[in-house]
This record gives C-alpha cells, sequence and structure tokens, in this order.
C-alpha cells in the first residue's frame, strides 16, 4: 500500500472515511478482498507471496493498513511487513499492548508505515522513529515516508478527501484514488530511485506495464460499528481486473 488518506472523526456518525491506492509489482501473486478461510474474522486481500496483507478489518471492529518507505539500498528485513496487519487483525493484544511489542522488533522489517485502530481508538507507528502515536481528530495521509509528509500525491489526494467528508460517496473517493496525472519535476522528491522513477511514482493511481496501483480501496466506518468496504483491483497499465464489495 503506497497512499493512504483518512479522516478520523471519533465523536461523528462516521468516525473514519479512509481511500487508499495499494501499489505493487504486477507479477506479485494476489487475492483480492475476502473473508480469510482459515480466520474467518478477518476480511482483507490477500499477498500469496508472503501470507501477509496491507489492508483489512475484522469482525470484532479493527481495523490496521500499511504502506512501505522508500529507502532504495536498505535491506528489506527479515520478517514480511504485511503480517503486521494480518497479525493485528487476526489477533486479540490490545493497540497499546501490540505497538509496543511491534515498537521492540521494527528493525526486522523493511521500513514501514503502521496505523491500527478500533471503533475507539486510531494509532500511528513509523518504523523510523518507532514510538507509537494516538491519533486525534483530523484529516491524515500517509504513502512512502512518514505522516503527512507533503509529497505532491499526498497533498492532493488530502484536499480531495476534505473536499467530500460532509457526503463521503465512494465513487467520489474512487475518482480521486483514479488520478493519474504526475507531479511537476520541480515538485518531486528525491528519494534516490532517479527522476523518471520519481516521476512515475508521484501520481495518485500509477501505471506501468511492470509496477502499478493494484488496489483501490475505499472503507467507510459508522458509529454503530457497521462498515462498508470496497475494492477495485487492477493489472498492468492501470487495465481494470474486478470488484470487491463487503457490510460488515
Amino acid at each position: 500500500m503506497c497512499l493512504i488518506v483518512f479522516a478520523w472523526r471519533p465523536d461523528h456518525s462516521q468516525p473514519l472515511i479512509l481511500a487508499a491506492n495499494r501499489d505493487e509489482f504486477y507479477a506479485r501473486p494476489t487475492l483480492p478482498l475476502a473473508q480469510w478461510e482459515e480466520t474467518p474474522h478477518v476480511y482483507a486481500g490477500r499477498d500469496l507471496e508472503a501470507g501477509g496483507t496491507w489492508l483489512g478489518v475484522s469482525a470484532q471492529g479493527r481495523f490496521a493498513a500499511l504502506t512501505n518507505i522508500r529507502a532504495p539500498g536498505k535491506p528489506l528485513g527479515r520478517r514480511s511487513r504485511g503480517e503486521l496487519v494480518a497479525h493485528f487483525l487476526s489477533g486479540s493484544l490490545s493497540i497499546d499492548q501490540y505497538l509496543s511489542e511491534v515498537a521492540g522488533r521494527s528493525t526486522e522489517y523493511g521500513g514501514f508505515n503502521l496505523l491500527v485502530g478500533d471503533r475507539q481508538e486510531l494509532h500511528f507507528l513509523n518504523a523510523t522513529d518507532p514510538v507509537p502515536r494516538r491519533l486525534q481528530a483530523g484529516v491524515y495521509g500517509v504513502s512512502n515516508a512518514g505522516l503527512d509528509t507533503p509529497w505532491p500525491k499526498l497533498t492532493k489526494a488530502k484536499a480531495a478527501l476534505s473536499e467530500h467528508l460532509d457526503d463521503p460517496q465512494p465513487d467520489a473517493l474512487f475518482r480521486f484514488l483514479a488520478d493519474p496525472d504526475a507531479a511537476a519535476d520541480a515538485d518531486l522528491p528525491n528519494t534516490g530511485v532517479g527522476l523518471a522513477t520519481e516521476k512515475l511514482l508521484s501520481s495518485v493511481f500509477i501505471a506501468s506495464p511492470n509496477y502499478g496501483t493494484r488496489a483501490s480501496t475505499v472503507l467507510i466506518v459508522n458509529a454503530d460499528g457497521s462498515r462498508r468496504l470496497i475494492e477495485h483491483s487492477f493489472g498492468p497499465y492501470g487495465g481494470r481486473l474486478g470488484e470487491v464489495e463487503l457490510a460488515i
């Protein structure tokens, strides 16, 4: 998952509104959003290469999502980052207990940003400064740096989400997740991947022959605990592959 924007409003009738894109190599085997057979209280997509996931919810009201931190040349870590989401959704530790445990061994993973929450709380952990943070009400975004790092696509997506919070309709959220426009060269971050790659990765929706947005996800959480989770999946050049919608 490489772009997540979300509004956390714990006292609102819709406490969490989230829109996210998962970017990955198209060749990496993946299952779309579904109820997991071996842990039926978990609802998420699945990375078949390592067994984890990038975003999901549980029947008990848990939520978790993940992005990686772009750091070319640094080791990937001996454990898959996707297990951080999967283990929280399938487990029973409290948020504080879980994040304390993860923070103590964050070096086992490549760089990551982790969001975990339930119906009352939402917390954030960045692997480069592994001190868990409980988020207050607000509109946030995370891509492949830190929370709210003002990369052009993150700034654009946060602004688009804010425009729809009075009436957060999924179609409108998916429209801005599909924005293919690259940032101007002068606005690009310098993360060490070269100008052409920075340009490719600067759009909200990424499409190329080998790497791009594999899934766009919208999550709407209501105060009564009900949730609407929708995923659109894509292949090379951004070709649409399917759609899954779950009411949980």
